[in-house]
Order: C-alpha cells, then sequence, then structure tokens
C-alpha cells in the first residue's frame, strides 16, 4: 500500500509566538509518527487568518494545483480550522482537509492502550466532530420529497449528531466514575503520607525514561516517539535521607495542545495538580528550548499547577556542547531557579536530582509546618 502523502501549510501572522517553520517541522514530525510524509509546506504572510479559507481563497486555488502535482491526497493546516474554513478549503482542493488538532487527536488515538484513554480521546474527537458536521452537509444529504419538508439528508445530520452527543455523554459519565476512583486512591496515599512527585514536560522529552531510571522498573516501557505515554504511571523511589515518595509521569504537552484533548484528560492531569512537588523534564538539547520551557510553564499555569513548588531537570545533558551547558546554568542561576543537568539513559546527575528533590521536599514541608503553627 502506497504511502499517503500530505501538503503541509500555515501562515505567519504579526506578533507570532513561535516560528512557523519550527511550527511546521512539528506538524512534519506528527504525521511521520501517524505513516504520512510531507510532500511539501506552504507558508503564507497575512495580516490575521482569512475568515472564509484561513490562507484565503486564491491561495487554496494554488494548494489545489500543489497537491494534485505532488500527488498528495491531504492537506493539513498548522492552525485550528472553523468548520467552514475546513469545507471551503476542500471543496476547494479536491484533497481530504486536516487541522492542527485534529493531528494532535489522530496521535492520541494511535498511542492509546488503557480503556480510560481510549474514552479520553474518543470524547475529544466526538467533541471536535459535532461543530464540523455542518461542513458534511452535501455529503450527508440527499434530495426531499417537497417543498417545504425536511429532506432524508437533514434527519441523517440530525441523527448523527445525536448520537455523538450521546456517545460523549456516556462517555463522561464513566470518566466520573474513575475520577471519583482516583480521588479515593489520592486520599489513601495522603494518609500514608506518601508524598507525590510528577514529572511533568514536553511530549518526548525524557519522563519515561526518567521514572523508568529513578525507580529501576525495566517493565516500564520508555520510547523515542511523541505521546507513548497517555496513561498516569507511578512507582516509588527512594531518596538519600531513606524516605520514599511516589514519582508519576502522565501525558506529555505540545504547543496547542487542543482544548478538547485537555478536557477529556482533565481526570489524569489532576494527578499533576495534586502533586506535593513538579520535577520540568525539559530537553536540554532542542534547538526550541525556550519556547518548549514556555509551553510547559504556560500548560502547568492552566490547568491549575502553577503554584506547585518545582525544580527543572534538564535531560539529554550529554548531547550538550560545553559553552552551551555553561551558559543554560548561568541563566537559570540567574534567574535564582533550581536545574539539575541530568541524561536518564546513561544515568548522569540522577544522583544529584534525588538529593534536591529531597532537600526542596523537606524545605516545603518545613515552610507548610511552619504555616500551620501560625
Amino acid at each position: 500500500m502506497p504511502e499517503r502523502k500530505a501538503v503541509i501549510a500555515g501562515l505567519e501572522l504579526p506578533g507570532q509566538p513561535f516560528s512557523p517553520s519550527v511550527l511546521l517541522e512539528e506538524v512534519e514530525l506528527l504525521l511521520r509518527n501517524l505513516g504520512i510524509t510531507s510532500a511539501g509546506t506552504v507558508i503564507q504572510r497575512r495580516s490575521r487568518p482569512d475568515p472564509a479559507f484561513l490562507l484565503g481563497k486564491g491561495k487554496a486555488e494554488e494548494l489545489a494545483l500543489f497537491c494534485k502535482t505532488l500527488g498528495a491526497t491531504l492537506l493539513v493546516c498548522n492552525e485550528s480550522l472553523t468548520p467552514g474554513q475546513k469545507n471551503n478549503l476542500q471543496r476547494t482542493t479536491g484533497v481530504e482537509v486536516w487541522d492542527r488538532p485534529f493531528v494532535i487527536m489522530k496521535i492520541f488515538e494511535l498511542r492509546a492502550s488503557s480503556s480510560e484513554a481510549k474514552m479520553q480521546v474518543e470524547m475529544a474527537l466526538c467533541k471536535y466532530e459535532i461543530p464540523h458536521l455542518k461542513g458534511l452537509g452535501a455529503q450527508m444529504s440527499r434530495l426531499g420529497g417537497g417543498i417545504g419538508t425536511r429532506g432524508p439528508g437533514e434527519t441523517e445530520f440530525e441523527r448523527h449528531r445525536r448520537k455523538l452527543e450521546r456517545r460523549v455523554r456516556d462517555i463522561g459519565k464513566k470518566l466520573g466514575i474513575l475520577k471519583r476512583k482516583r480521588t479515593l486512591q489520592r486520599d489513601r496515599r495522603k494518609k500514608m503520607n506518601l508524598p507525590v512527585v510528577s514529572l511533568v514536560g514536553y511530549t518526548n522529552s525524557g519522563k519515561s525514561s526518567l521514572l523508568r531510571a529513578l525507580s529501576g522498573d525495566a517493565s516500564l516501557v520508555a520510547e523515542n516517539r511523541l505521546f507513548s505515554t497517555l496513561d498516569t504511571f507511578m512507582r516509588k523511589v527512594r531518596l538519600p535521607s531513606g524516605r520514599e515518595i511516589l514519582l508519576s509521569d502522565t501525558v506529555g504537552f505540545i504547543r496547542d495542545l487542543p482544548p478538547g484533548l485537555v478536557a477529556a484528560f482533565r481526570t489524569t492531569l489532576e494527578e499533576i495538580v495534586s502533586s506535593s512537588f513538579l520535577v520540568f523534564v525539559l530537553d536540554a538539547a532542542a534547538a526550541d528550548f525556550q519556547e518548549i520551557r514556555e509551553v510547559v510553564e504556560k500548560t502547568v499555569q492552566e490547568i491549575g499547577g502553577g503554584d506547585i513548588p518545582r525544580f527543572f531537570a534538564l535531560n539529554k545533558c550529554d548531547l550538550l556542547a560545553a559553552d552551551t551547558k555553561r551558559v543554560m546554568e548561568e541563566k537559570f542561576r540567574e534567574a535564582g531557579e533550581a536545574a539539575v543537568f541530568i541524561s536518564a539513559l546513561s544515568g548522569t546527575g540522577l544522583s544529584e536530582l534525588l538529593a534536591t528533590l529531597d532537600a526542596f521536599l523537606l524545605k516545603t514541608e518545613t515552610i507548610s509546618r511552619e504555616g500551620d503553627g501560625d
């Protein structure tokens, strides 16, 4: 079966926080994880997105020819598309059209292995599909039987919408039961006086590898791919002082994580918010390190974990040049932020990481006890 090819398109807008070329490279990597190759990329500079076509009607007509010339059967836009924009682009280009949120959800769908993760992804996809049903009107309609009557196509549209809405409600109830179970589990852990430390970071930053290395559990899967972990994994880890903690790893972050996925994975992400401490695991060798750090910090803030004590574990330090490492150390020191350089694969810096975590937890608990005494 021939490999599917896609054309990737994006906008360059004034004041964009991220470079369009970096974003398109990321979309290309996401598609590669789905077995889809990039046939070409297009970046259009605009003052604002076109309300009807995102890229403008003229550019959409150019993309139709571009896709045909390259043999691409898929157009992927880096931005989120409205139902109208998606429908207009599909009609004009003659190929299937996806947007960035849908690509990320397809990756999640591919990676989901547990029943909870599968339900969370299905809920996000259903919520995504409902507003886009209108764009399928022509495909779902057939000629009605008279003037002013509701044709069978309209009936089919409404039936499908009701089916999706009913599925969202059913999944929501099941996830609600799981949420209550998680709450009970957290309450039991509190009674056991086991602090929970969560590893948070960008997808493929090495969180799973770090949990595996620190816990010594070789059964944990740590793969060099996007979103290899969608579920929460917890393992006991002993600190230098002899005390034990629960170290948690959960779903990684990415730029423009679809709100539907954030909402669907709320019960999983609540494990982060209920943590005693956070370790921000960042790929120190990433070319866009600062942008990735900002995405992680912003996402943690958005899910309600902005006030939880934290420090940084700068992973893959063995790939850093000595000069680059010195500059990074100085920047963190000047900002008054703790950072430990590690390599989860080679074991470099892991003893220092555990000692730093031990000291921080002791300090945090001391401050908390003093506050309770007041």
